[in-house]
């Protein structure tokens, strides 16, 4: 598909159609949460592998995961500490997350605030999005905007001009009965503190 600018693509999103725009890290390939399927598809990407719910601001979150007021302190002072930024945080999902964002274990979703001003912009306008790289699953991540469109010509892509270098994915944790654990380290240095 041709490159849109940012009122286009959030136009496409609506009438359902997968978008990709920069973000702190990679490229996101998105949709709306109830069109998860549509990633796996495209990407070829096996079941086992989850997408990611980002918003546009930290608040946004919180509908979608659920724990006792214990916990939500503690994943509020986590992400007020590290988002926006490149930080997904793993938690128990609310019923509102469908559970084609992860099919294996949909009572669980990634969440993530994107540190980066025309992604959070998109995503205040359309929601919260299903996210995950621009790539067929098992391959590098496109992280040149005209690619994407070029290879996924389903997808609308954001057209813009700065040339995005950052090739390194967020940092992923998980929240545990014993606390955070941390499952990819990615761009955030992220430093455990469980007692």
């Amino acid at each position: 598909m041709p490159l849109v600018s940012l009122a286009e693509l959030v136009e496409k999103s609506s009438a359902l159609h997968p978008v990709s725009f920069p973000t702190d890290t990679i490229p996101a390939l998105a949709v709306y949460p109830h069109q998860a399927e549509i990633i796996f598809q495209l990407k070829q990407r096996p079941t086992a592998k989850p997408l990611i719910l980002m918003t546009g601001e930290i608040e946004d979150i919180w509908q979608y995961v659920k724990g006792t007021s214990a916990e939500m302190k503690i994943w509020r002072d986590t992400a007020q500490k590290y988002l926006p930024g490149a930080l997904t945080l793993v938690l128990p999902a609310s019923e509102l997350v469908p559970k084609t964002m992860n099919p294996l274990n949909p009572d669980s979703i990634g969440v993530r605030v994107p540190n980066h001003p025309i992604a959070r912009e998109i995503l205040r306008q359309t929601g919260a999005m299903a996210t995950t790289s621009a790539n067929v699953s098992g391959e590098e991540a496109i992280t040149d905007l005209r690619e994407i469109a070029r290879q996924f010509p389903s997808v609308y892509a954001l057209d813009y001009d700065n040339q995005i270098v950052e090739k390194t994915p967020s940092t992923v944790i998980k929240w545990t009965d014993k606390g955070w654990e941390i499952l990819r380290q990615g761009k955030i240095k992220f430093i455990i503190h469980n007692s």
